[in-house]
């Protein structure tokens, strides 16, 4: 397979990347790249066959939510509970696997269009009749983290909230999903990234988000700094999908 790599505005030389990100592009290098007008990956399963390689070029890469350790094994991503002192709140095999979290949901960015009104995500999906931009969507890796599973499936599409919850369901990991009101509240540690995440898809996509709901993430994007990984895993992505997520590019820059 022939590689096609095309340069984008945000893209280094590559003498100027670190030694980490010049071994990430190397394995990349059977993976065909996107163009910059892309900005996704084709569809959802092509996003979760190219994530593990992503993150075994992190640095000791966790779970989005809880800090869970992984590791990969033949291109899948496995993670240890127990380092993480997470405790099963109801599914016990659910939470031992890794599921791929769609920071903002498909829900989300799928029921304004007409895909999705005419038939759900099924619909939008579908084949040759599915919707192309919902695939782009489902399959950008900005807005793709690896999760546990029964952590995933209890936040749904619930929407992020900050109410000063006392976490309690899930051991160590200080997630908050409140059932009956349909919220969620995220650790302190992921704040940031579910932020730059959200607004950037908002931007990209022109996906509306309520008043309430851009106060909210412009405010953690300001108040949580990214971490090596983060801004790391965003050029990794970059290399791949054909474009960064300029809300992280800007907050690593203020870093240094």
């Amino acid at each position: 397979m022939k590689t096609i790599i095309q340069k984008s505005p945000h893209q280094r030389p590559l003498s100027t990347l670190s030694s980490r990100l010049k071994h990430a592009l190397l394995i990349f290098g059977a993976v065909t790249l996107i163009a910059p007008s892309a900005g996704a990956m084709d569809n959802f399963n092509q996003a979760k066959k190219v994530l593990p390689s992503i993150y075994k070029e992190l640095s000791s890469p966790t779970t989005i939510y809880c800090g869970c350790p992984l590791s990969i094994e033949r291109n899948r991503l496995r993670l240890d509970l127990r380092a993480c002192g997470y405790k099963v709140r109801k599914q016990a095999k659910r939470a031992a696997r890794v599921e791929y979290e769609h920071v903002m949901p498909a829900w989300e960015f799928g029921h304004q269009l007409k895909c999705w009104q005419d038939g759900g995500r099924k619909r939008c999906t579908s084949g040759k009749n599915g919707d192309t931009k919902f695939k782009q969507m489902e399959g950008d890796l900005h807005n793709l983290f690896p999760s546990v599973g029964e952590v995933n499936g209890d936040r749904a599409n619930f929407r992020f909230s900050e109410w000063n919850a006392v976490p309690t369901q899930y051991g160590q990991c200080e997630m908050v999903v409140d059932f009956k009101g349909r919220r969620a509240q995220p650790p302190k540690r992921s704040r940031g990234m579910i932020a730059r995440a959200y607004l950037y898809m908002a931007d990209k996509y022109g996906i509306r988000l309520s008043q309430a709901q851009s106060r909210l993430y412009q405010v953690w994007n300001r108040q949580y700094a990214p971490d090596d990984n983060e801004c790391l895993r965003n050029e990794l992505i970059a290399k791949v999908q054909g474009n960064d997520n300029p809300f992280v590019t800007k907050a690593c820059a203020l870093r240094k």
